[in-house]
């Protein structure tokens, strides 16, 4: 007599319990934002910031919060790191957003000004990260100096000189049309070393506004004042080679990198012939960590 066995499906296993967020949960997540838009704080130098950072590698529901979070603000997470904190930078509606016209503003009015300062930072950008294997490496820190900028920017002038006289084309537009080579023409007409009595820069040199644009880099983190020399040197943080990353595919710094103007390590600059390339167009207030 053989045994009746009743068979019956396993029991399913309990679905998973939502966690619910808490108002702690959204309150540590806006701080971790918050340290995010400290840009010069070190999560190494700070015990909260480096707890919440673990916490958010850790802990996928708290990062999707914290994302949300930022998110709403605007904001995107280029990266959460170590290394970089919680790196964001303002979406273009963000109230965090910086646009090129307001900084440019809170030195001078006129609006081909404006433009040089935009390109003050594109040739920074470029000159601190010009290969795309630099900006791949997270280990790579690139080192501009303000007097080599300026060189760099110079050099340009001549080589987009030289490539308007090879096409037969105007080598002297108006001023006010701050086309790319007008607007590199103007800066080569400007003074690059012009001084107060007291021996401050001008606002208004070449030197001045490439002067303004590391200030700027270096009070948003982005930047590392190095020495004096060569009108002050800097090195890049992780957050600036995140910044340029972000923004490397842009019409007006492959333009730049394309005129084939390799800066070297010490921040100086040299030409080097250029490949034939597609001419681009540089937006009106085009720069970097700008919107335009």
């Amino acid at each position: 007599m053989s045994e009746h066995v009743e068979w019956s499906e396993p029991e399913a296993a309990p679905a998973p319990v939502a966690t619910a967020v808490t108002p702690a949960d959204a309150a540590d997540a806006a701080r971790l934002v918050a340290f995010g838009l400290q840009p010069k704080l070190q999560p190494a130098r700070d015990q909260e910031y480096g707890d919440l950072l673990r916490r958010y590698r850790e802990d996928p529901a708290f990062a999707r919060l914290a994302d949300a979070v930022a998110t709403g603000l605007g904001l995107v997470v280029l990266e959460v790191s170590p290394r970089a904190g919680m790196a964001v930078t303002a979406a273009e509606d963000s109230v965090f957003a910086v646009r090129m016209g307001d900084y440019a503003r809170r030195t001078s009015a006129d609006s081909v000004d404006r433009f040089l300062h935009g390109l003050a930072h594109l040739a920074v950008a470029a000159m601190a990260f010009p290969r795309p294997e630099d900006l791949a490496d997270d280990g790579y820190i690139g080192r501009v100096s303000v007097n080599g900028v300026d060189s760099f920017v110079r050099q340009a002038c001549r080589r987009l000189e030289e490539r308007a006289e090879e096409q037969g084309e105007n080598t002297d537009p108006a001023t006010d049309a701050p086309g790319l080579e007008a607007a590199w023409r103007i800066w080569a007409r400007r003074s690059s070393t012009g001084a107060t009595k007291d021996a401050r820069r001008l606002a208004g040199s070449t030197t001045g506004i490439v002067g303004k644009a590391v200030g700027f880099l270096t009070d948003s983190g982005f930047l590392q004042r190095t020495g004096d020399d060569n009108g002050g040197t800097y090195r890049t943080t992780a957050r600036y080679q995140l910044q340029v990353r972000d923004m490397a595919g842009s019409a007006a710094m492959a333009e730049l990198l394309d005129l084939g103007i390799v800066p070297v390590t010490d921040g100086t600059a040299s030409l080097l012939p250029p490949d034939d390339t597609d001419d681009l167009e540089l937006v009106a207030d085009a720069g970097l960590p700008f919107h335009s």
